[in-house]
C-alpha cells in the first residue's frame, strides 16, 4: 500500500510533469483551425488533472483524519529504524506475491502525450464531435433553432440567413408573446450555444461568464433597464383600486351617481366582483356598508383576485424569462466571430448550384486538409496568383491574361507587373506617377508606355524644344506698318524708327 508520504511526491511530480507538458502544448504551433482546437482540449484535460492533483495535495496537507502527522512521527520517532524494515518487508512481500509486476514510470505517459501531439491519430484529430454543418468549429448550425422559432405564435417570419442576423435580438418580441413555447425555444438555443461554446473554446470558464451575466442583470432588472422589460408603471387606481368611504351615502342609487368607472375602483380596492351594470355594481358596493371583509358573502368576491401572491409568481417568471435572454446576450456575443462566418457560408452556398455543392462536398470528404485556415499556404508550385477563394487559379486562366508575361517599369524603381492590363493600368497609378514627380516630368499622355528613365528624360528634352520652337516671338512674328505702308517685323521697325527713316 502507497503511503501518504509517497502519495504527496507522487502528486507533485505529477504537477510537475503537467506544468511542463502545458507549456509545451501551448509552444506548439497549430496551423489549422482543427489543430487549435484540438490543441485547446488537451490543454484542457492537462488542466483539469493538475487542478485533481492540487485538490488531492490540499486534502492531504491539511490531515483532516491525523494520519499524516502519524506517519511522520513514526518516521522521526525513536523507533525509525524499526519503521524502516516494517515497510522494506512489506515491499519484498509484494514482489514475491507479484513476480512479475512492472512499475511503468510517470515519464512515459507524458512521453506518450509528446508523441500523440507531434504525430496525431485520426481519433487524436478528431477530438470533438461537430455536425457537417458546423465544419468542425467553423460555423454554427441553427437549423433546429431555427425551426422552433419560426413556429412561435405572433414572431416575424424570416429566412435562414435573416436568422442568424438577429436571433438575438430577444426585447423585439412583444412581451405578450414570450410565453411557455417561447421559454422552450429560449432553452433549446441556449442549451446549444453553451454546448457549441464548450467544444470550440474549453478553456474559456462559462460558469464565471454566467455568474457574471447574472449579477449584471439583476442590477438592471432593479433597474428596470434590461432589454425588452421595461419597468411598469404601478397606479394606485388600476391595481389595487380606491377606496370609497360609504358613511357619506344612504342609499345605492346616491352611490350610482358616481359612475361606473369610480365603483369598479371601490369594487377592485375591496376585491369584490366588479362587472354588471350600474345598479348592480352600485347595491353590490352599498351592501358592504358597516360590514367587515370577513362577515361578506362569499360570492360577492372574485375569483381570481390580482392578490400579491398572483402578482409574485408573473414577476419571477418573467424575471426568469429575462435572465435567460441575458444568457443568450452573452454567448452571441462569445460566438460573434463564428457567427458571421456561418452567414457569410450560408450565402456562398444559396449562390452556388447544385452541382457545385456536390462537388465542394465531395472535395471536403475526400481532402483531409479542407478545414485548414485561409491563412494556411496553399500548395501552388508554379507561384500563380491566388483567387477570391484563397487557392491559386487555373494555369488557362493564367495564360489568357498574360499574367506569364512580366513588365518592369524603372521609374517605378524596377517594380514587376504582371500582364499587360496591370502593367498599362500602372501609368495612371500613384507609384508611376510619384516617380515621374521625382524626375521633375508632368505625367502627361505623352509619356505612355515609357518605362526607362533616360527616355522619359530624352523625351521631355525633345517635347520642350519643339515647344519652345513653336512659342510665339513678338520680336520677329508682330508686325507693324510705316507711313508708306509697308509692312515690317517689331525689331525692323524699331531700328529704322532709331535711325530717323520714318
Amino acid at each position: 500500500m502507497e503511503t501518504l508520504l509517497e502519495q504527496q511526491r507522487r502528486y507533485h511530480e505529477e504537477r510537475e510533469r503537467l506544468m511542463d507538458a502545458m507549456a509545451k502544448e501551448m509552444l506548439h504551433p497549430t496551423k489549422t483551425h482543427r489543430e487549435k482546437i484540438n490543441s485547446d482540449h488537451r490543454l484542457k484535460q492537462l488542466v483539469d488533472r493538475s487542478t485533481e492533483c492540487a485538490t488531492e495535495l490540499r486534502d492531504l496537507y491539511e490531515d483532516r483524519d491525523g494520519l499524516r502527522k502519524e506517519e511522520v512521527a513514526a518516521l522521526s520517532g525513536p523507533n525509525e529504524f524499526a519503521e524502516f524494515y516494517t515497510r522494506l518487508k512489506s515491499i519484498k512481500e509484494f514482489h514475491r506475491k507479484h513476480p512479475n509486476e512492472i512499475s511503468i514510470p510517470m515519464s512515459m505517459e507524458f512521453e506518450e502525450l509528446t508523441k500523440a501531439r507531434e504525430n496525431p491519430t485520426e481519433e487524436m484529430q478528431n477530438m470533438v464531435e461537430f455536425t457537417d454543418e458546423e465544419g468542425y468549429g467553423k460555423y454554427l448550425d441553427l437549423h433546429e433553432c431555427y425551426e422552433k422559432y419560426i413556429n412561435l405564435k405572433g414572431v416575424e417570419r424570416v429566412d435562414y440567413i435573416t436568422y442568424l442576423s438577429t436571433f438575438d435580438q430577444l426585447f423585439d418580441i412583444p412581451k405578450e408573446r414570450k410565453n411557455a413555447a417561447y421559454r422552450e425555444y429560449l432553452q433549446i438555443l441556449l442549451e446549444y450555444l453553451e454546448s457549441y461554446c464548450n467544444r470550440i473554446k474549453p478553456l474559456l470558464e462559462l460558469q464565471e461568464e454566467m455568474e457574471e451575466v447574472r449579477s449584471d442583470f439583476e442590477r438592471q432588472w432593479g433597474d428596470g433597464m434590461f432589454p425588452g422589460w421595461p419597468k411598469e408603471a404601478m397606479g394606485a387606481l388600476t391595481h389595487a383600486g380606491a377606496h370609497l368611504d360609504l358613511s357619506a351615502f344612504s342609499s345605492w342609487e346616491e352611490l350610482a351617481s358616481l359612475g361606473l368607472d369610480r365603483l369598479k375602483s371601490a369594487l377592485m380596492a375591496l376585491g369584490l366582483k366588479c362587472g354588471g351594470t350600474l345598479e348592480e355594481r352600485a347595491q353590490r358596493l352599498f351592501s358592504t356598508k358597516g360590514k367587515r371583509l370577513q362577515d361578506l358573502d362569499a360570492t360577492l368576491f372574485a375569483k381570481s383576485k390580482p392578490g400579491k401572491a398572483g402578482k409574485s409568481r408573473d414577476s419571477e417568471r418573467q424575471k426568469e424569462l429575462a435572465a435567460l435572454e441575458a444568457q443568450a446576450y452573452r454567448l452571441a456575443e462569445l460566438l460573434g466571430e463564428q457567427r458571421a462566418a456561418t452567414r457569410d457560408n450560408v450565402q456562398r452556398k444559396q449562390a452556388r448550384t447544385g452541382e457545385e455543392r456536390e462537388e465542394s462536398d465531395e472535395e471536403h470528404f475526400s481532402d483531409d486538409d479542407s478545414d485548414d485556415d485561409d491563412d494556411d499556404i496553399p500548395y501552388n508550385p508554379k507561384n500563380l496568383p491566388l483567387g477570391w477563394d484563397g487557392k491559386p487559379i487555373p494555369y488557362w486562366l493564367y495564360k489568357l491574361h498574360g499574367l506569364n508575361i512580366n513588365y518592369n517599369c524603372e521609374i517605378c524603381g524596377n517594380y514587376t507587373y504582371r500582364g499587360p492590363k496591370a502593367f498599362q493600368r500602372h501609368f495612371a497609378e500613384w507609384r508611376h506617377a510619384h516617380g515621374m514627380r521625382c524626375l521633375g516630368i508632368p505625367n502627361t499622355a505623352h509619356f505612355a508606355n515609357v518605362t526607362l528613365i533616360e527616355d522619359a528624360v530624352a523625351l521631355w528634352q525633345k517635347i520642350k524644344s519643339s515647344k519652345e520652337m513653336e512659342r510665339w516671338k513678338p520680336d520677329m512674328e508682330e508686325e507693324y506698318e510705316d507711313s508708306t505702308g509697308n509692312v515690317v517685323t517689331k525689331k525692323t521697325f524699331d531700328d529704322l524708327k532709331r535711325q530717323g527713316l520714318l
